[in-house]
């Protein structure tokens, strides 16, 4: 790892000295400063990694350099050294910014722990930034691909909601970029550098859900063994994205609501409120109009949730922009796999366009992806896309015997359609999922009906 640098203030040139040679054969690059009006030129100057200051100094004091050092730079750790004293005065610095605080004569085990976790602070530090930097450029609106009517009105109504403060709704098949759309709208919001944390509801159990939204006290339950912020807590002054909220079971809506109207959250085992300043994104591949007649989903949470809905048309729906998406994707996959696939035949991207393709643009990125690390061509032919053919076959046969059974109840015909799909996918229950543009959860709770 490259060396961090230190910058020790103190105007005592023999303990300077000391803590220049002890420090430095800690690893560390040193830079010294005799004042604290030397220091903050310095660190107008030069960029340091850490500083080590002595509170008292002839001309400006460590307090008056600290003050200066974050207003200029507020991430940089500043470690104030003090006599015994002016503890007070050193907890004082530690209100104002100061990373941490030493008294002398110095422990030097101390110290260097002390360094050590400011180096990791640093780091930590530097990773999160990168993080946000990849995060923001992931959730891109240029990574929305499409040039059709329907997702220049989506990108549109994107830059008109997402420096407001309104919740949204965010409606679409499974695969259709939902999460996508959520990012965009957040880091195109004034919560751009703020947390932005996504939760699958679908993907937890009801008390599992209640511990991730809202965090639980030690010994809540069992297993409980430390106290949990929940993903709101996580996402305070930030944004919060709630992935297939129709599946959250009605007893947790109505503890999601409380927290929409009070915006304040109590952890699961505790009793103290936590006020909370977040952003609610929302999204679901269901109609919950009807999920609301149906008394499955709470009719004051829905329109809690749909202040501004946007609506993600379904890949089939879009069919001019499947070339551009096909060849975002041959691009990418073919540059991460060090391959060297140019393009699509006629033929393939004939076929690439005439599918349906019931799993959206997910399933077209992967069709892209398996096609470009199995093809031994510059160019991949309808034959790489053969899985797709074979799927068209089996939906044009399935249909066409579904029609010759008209005296089958709707029951029939979707448990036929699924137990169907789940033989093609050779009983794999996440991809028949998939493929039939519905989450894990339903598909189980369909095939526990059948009896399967």
């Amino acid at each position: 790892m490259e060396q961090k640098s230190v910058l020790i203030v103190d105007d005592d040139d023999g303990h300077r000295t000391m803590l220049k040679t002890l420090v430095k054969g800690w690893g560390y690059d040193i830079f010294e400063a005799n004042d604290g009006s030397v220091a903050i030129e310095m660190i107008k100057q030069d960029s340091f990694d850490i500083v080590l200051m002595d509170i008292r100094m002839i001309t400006v004091s460590g307090i008056e350099a600290l003050y200066e050092i974050k207003k200029y730079n507020p991430s940089i750790p500043v470690i104030i050294m003090t006599a015994f004293s002016s503890v007070e005065t050193a907890v004082d610095a530690m209100r104002k910014g100061a990373y941490d605080y030493l008294t002398k004569p110095l422990d030097f085990e101390k110290l260097k722990l002390i360094l050590k976790r400011a180096t990791d602070y640093y780091k930590l530090r530097e990773e999160n930034e990168q993080l946000k930097i990849n995060l923001a450029d992931k959730f891109d609106t240029s990574k929305i691909i499409g040039k059709g009517a329907a997702i220049t009105k989506l990108l549109e109504t994107v830059y008109k909601v997402a420096p407001t403060e309104a919740t949204v709704l965010i409606i679409g098949d499974s695969g259709t970029g939902k999460e996508l759309v959520a990012g965009a709208t957040h880091y195109n919001s004034p919560r751009k550098d703020k947390p932005f944390i996504r939760i699958n509801c679908a993907a937890f159990s009801d008390t599992l859900l209640e511990s991730e939204l809202f965090g639980h006290e030690k010994g809540a339950f069992t297993g409980a063994d430390r106290k949990k912020d929940g993903c709101f807590v996580q996402a305070d002054s930030g944004s919060i994205f709630l992935d297939e909220v129709s599946e959250m079971p009605l007893n947790m809506q109505a503890k999601l609501l409380r927290v929409l109207q009070e915006r304040e959250v109590t952890r699961v085992g505790g009793e103290k409120v936590i006020k909370i300043n977040v952003r609610v994104i929302a999204a679901t591949n269901k109609n919950l109009k009807e999920l609301v007649e149906k008394k499955e989903f709470r009719e004051d949470l829905f329109y809690r949730l749909n202040v501004v809905d946007l609506k993600i048309p379904s890949l089939k729906h879009r069919r001019d922009d499947i070339p551009l998406l096909a060849h975002h994707f041959i691009n990418q996959f073919a540059s991460v796999n060090k391959k060297d696939v140019k393009g699509f035949t006629p033929k393939a991207m004939d076929t690439l366009v005439g599918y349906d393709w019931p799993g959206n643009v997910r399933e077209l990125m992967n069709t892209v992806e398996r096609s470009v690390v199995l093809s031994q061509a510059d160019f991949i032919s309808e034959k790489d896309l053969s899985i797709i053919t074979v799927d068209n076959e089996e939906n044009s046969n399935s249909m066409d015997s579904q029609i010759e059974r008209r005296d089958q109840t709707l029951f029939d015909v979707e448990k036929e359609a699924i137990l169907q799909t789940l033989k093609n996918a050779k009983g794999n229950k996440s991809e028949t999922a998939r493929r039939l543009g519905i989450t894990r959860k339903t598909l189980h709770k369909k095939l526990n009906s059948y009896g399967v």
